[in-house]
C-alpha cells in the first residue's frame, strides 16, 4: 500500500511576521522605527503597522520617541521560561535520588515565614507520606519542619511558633515548645534530622538541611516504619551527594 504523503504544517502567517518583528527589534539595543523593523523583517509597511501596534498593546514592544524596544512583556517570558527550566533541574534531581535509594524525597524551603514543600518524587512502591494534617502547620512533627526549624534564629523560630503553636500531633510528637526548642538546640544547623511516627504513624523520616540562595532548605525522605533499618544508611548516601545537589539546585526562589 502507497504511503500518503506527509500533508505540511499549517503556518499562521501573521505570528510569523510578529516573531520577525520582535527578532528585528531585539537586535537593535536602543530601538528602531517602524520602517526599518519592517525592512528587516521583510514586511509590507502597512502590515507591520498593525503587528507593531498589537505587540505594543499586548506589551510585548513599547514605542519610545518614534523607536520601538521590547517591551516587559518578553522579559516575563523569558523568565518563565527559566523557571520552568530550573523546576524541571529540581525535579530530575529529585527522580535521581527516588530511583538510587529507593524511597521517597523531598525538596521544601522556607520563605516569607512558611515552609513550603515545593516538590517531592515517589513511586507507587514507595509512595509519599500524605499530608493527612496541614504540612505548615505542623512543622514541629515532620523531620522536613524541624530541620528547617533548626535553621532559623531565635528571632524567626519564635515568631514561626506565635503562629504555629507547639501540639501533638501523634502520641510520638514533640509534646511541648520548650522541648521542641530544646531538640533544635541539641540537633544543630547542620546535622540531618531524625523523626520516627511524630507526624504519621507507622513512618519514620529523615532531613538534612540546606541553604538556596540565604534561604533555609531541606532535603528529606521517608520510609514505612517497618523498614526503618534503612533510613540512616540512606540519608547519609543522600547528604554525601549534597554538593553535586546543590548545583542542580542552584535556581531562584521565585520558583
Amino acid at each position: 500500500m502507497a504511503t500518503a504523503p506527509h500533508a505540511a504544517p499549517t503556518l499562521i502567517t501573521s505570528v510569523q511576521r510578529a516573531l520577525r518583528l520582535l527578532e528585528a527589534a531585539a537586535s537593535h539595543r536602543d530601538g528602531a522605527p517602524a520602517k526599518q523593523l519592517a525592512r528587516e523583517a521583510g514586511i509590507p509597511l502597512p502590515t507591520a503597522y498593525h503587528l507593531l501596534r498589537t505587540l505594543t498593546h499586548e506589551g510585548y514592544l513599547l514605542r519610545e520617541k518614534g523607536v520601538f524596544v521590547l517591551g516587559g512583556a518578553v522579559e516575563r517570558l523569558a523568565v518563565g521560561g527559566a523557571v520552568q527550566n530550573r523546576r524541571s533541574r529540581l525535579e530530575e534531581s529529585l527522580h535521581h535520588w527516588r530511583d538510587a535509594l529507593g524511597v521517597p524525597v523531598y525538596f521544601a524551603l522556607y520563605r516569607e515565614g512558611e515552609i513550603d514543600l515545593v516538590a517531592y518524587a515517589d513511586s507507587p512502591h514507595a509512595p509519599a507520606v500524605s499530608e493527612w494534617a496541614n504540612f505548615r502547620e505542623t512543622g514541629h512533627a515532620h523531620a522536613v519542619g524541624q530541620c528547617l526549624l533548626s535553621q532559623l534564629d531565635d528571632a524567626a523560630l519564635g515568631d514561626h511558633l506565635d503562629r504555629h503553636p507547639v501540639q501533638p500531633v501523634t502520641r510520638y510528637s514533640v509534646s511541648d515548645r520548650r522541648a521542641l526548642v530544646e531538640r533544635l538546640a541539641a540537633t544543630g544547623r547542620t546535622q540531618p534530622v531524625v523523626e520516627r511516627q511524630e507526624y504519621a504513624l507507622g513512618t519514620v523520616c529523615a532531613a538534612i538541611p540546606m541553604m538556596v540562595g540565604s534561604n533555609a532548605a531541606a532535603m528529606a525522605i521517608s520510609l514505612p516504619l517497618h523498614q526503618q533499618e534503612r533510613l540512616l544508611p540512606a540519608v547519609e548516601q543522600l547528604r554525601s551527594g549534597v554538593g553535586g545537589l546543590l548545583d542542580a539546585l542552584a535556581f531562584s526562589i521565585s520558583i
